[in-house]
Formats: structure tokens, C-alpha cells, sequence
């Protein structure tokens, strides 16, 4: 079993908000789906900025607790690791948002459902994997995990390698070529920002098992 208190002290502070920074990150993907999938849904970035922003609060809250906690052997950069992978989640879905507003009249009938789907799995697993810090898991079952995510990651990968071959094979206004590219780009980095995050919590775990 896990030594915890060898990573995090007798606080939880650094568990609360470590699981409110990745239950923003999940929130902010369903928030994009939401905007991709309801047309009553707000058209506008308040939820994505709200959520950034609220994330980038909780990375100077761990900071500032780090500065003024004394905790024994812990390895202050693995926390600090994390708590910048999982801020990186949001900001990249608030990028993807911004960008859909902007030019929405040139996505009329594009099909992001797939992609959403897999930042949603993959920001999921994160939730999990960073609120079972908390439990003290095995670290099997940490590594199980982490194998989901690169699943999911791999299958994005496949998917924008699809997407592309696609949009480059078939005629298509210039500049919607450009914005679905940099849309599908931006879309597998936030899958991509889950793995990093994923990796840092496996990190964290294997080196305190």
C-alpha cells in the first residue's frame, strides 16, 4: 500500500485541490460538447473563460500551500507537475471554443462528436486517476488507468490522421481547410494534455510505491 502521507503530509489541501482542478478540466470538455451539441446552448466563451480561470486560481492556491506547508520528504515538483498539466486541460478547450465561435457560419454540418467524445473519456480517467490519490490505490490499478488513457490517445491520433486525409482528399474551401485543421490539431492536444497528466500521477505513485 501507498505511503500518502509520505507524498502530502497529514493536509488534504493538496488532495481538494488537485481533484477541483480536474473536475474543471472534465467540466470544461462537457461544456464544449454542450456548445457543439445544443444549439439553445450560451454562444458565447463564459464558461470556458469561468472555468480557466477558476482553474489558474486553484495552480497559485497549490503554490501558495506549497510555500507555506513543511511537509516531510515531499517531492514539491511532482505536485507542482500536475497541478500545471491539469490547468493546460481547460485552457486548450477554451482555445477550442473560442475558435468554433468565431467562425461558426463555416462549420455548419461538421461532425466534432467523435472527438469530443474522446477528450471526454480521457478527462474522465484523469478525475479518476487524480481522486484516487486520495484513496491510496494500488499501483496496478494506477497503471490500468493510465493504459486507458493512452488508448484513448492512440485512438484520437488514428482519428485525426483520418480527419486529415479526408480534408486534404476531398474539395473544400481554402480557408475551412485551415480552420478544421487547426481545430482537429487543437482537439487531439487536449486528449494529449490528459496523457501528460495521467503520466504525472502514474509518475507520482510508482516512485511512492
Amino acid at each position: 500500500m501507498i505511503s500518502f502521507q509520505k507524498i502530502f503530509g497529514k493536509s488534504d489541501v493538496f488532495y481538494d485541490l488537485l481533484e477541483s482542478s480536474a473536475s474543471h478540466a472534465r467540466e470544461s470538455v462537457q461544456s464544449l460538447h454542450k456548445l457543439l451539441s445544443d444549439p439553445n446552448a450560451p454562444q458565447n466563451l463564459d464558461a470556458f473563460v469561468a472555468s480557466r480561470r477558476e482553474d489558474k486560481k486553484i495552480t497559485q492556491q497549490i503554490d501558495e500551500a506549497l510555500c507555506k506547508t513543511f511537509v516531510t520528504e515531499l517531492e514539491r515538483e511532482d505536485i507542482e507537475a500536475l497541478a500545471n498539466a491539469l490547468y493546460k486541460i481547460p485552457k486548450t478547450v477554451e482555445k477550442i471554443a473560442e475558435r468554433i465561435l468565431i467562425c461558426s457560419t463555416r462549420l455548419a454540418g461538421v461532425d466534432f462528436s467523435r472527438q469530443v467524445k474522446f477528450m471526454d473519456a480521457a478527462a474522465e480517467i484523469v478525475l479518476t486517476m487524480v481522486v484516487d490519490l486520495r484513496k491510496k490505490v494500488h499501483l496496478e490499478r494506477v497503471k490500468g488507468l493510465n493504459d486507458k488513457i493512452q488508448q484513448v490517445e492512440g485512438e484520437a491520433d488514428k482519428l485525426m490522421v483520418e480527419c486529415l486525409r479526408t480534408l486534404y482528399s476531398t474539395e473544400k474551401d481554402a480557408v475551412q481547410v485551415v480552420i478544421l485543421k487547426d481545430l482537429y490539431d487543437l482537439m487531439e492536444k487536449v486528449v494529449d494534455r490528459c496523457r501528460d497528466a495521467g503520466n504525472v500521477v502514474a509518475h507520482i505513485v510508482l516512485k511512492n510505491s
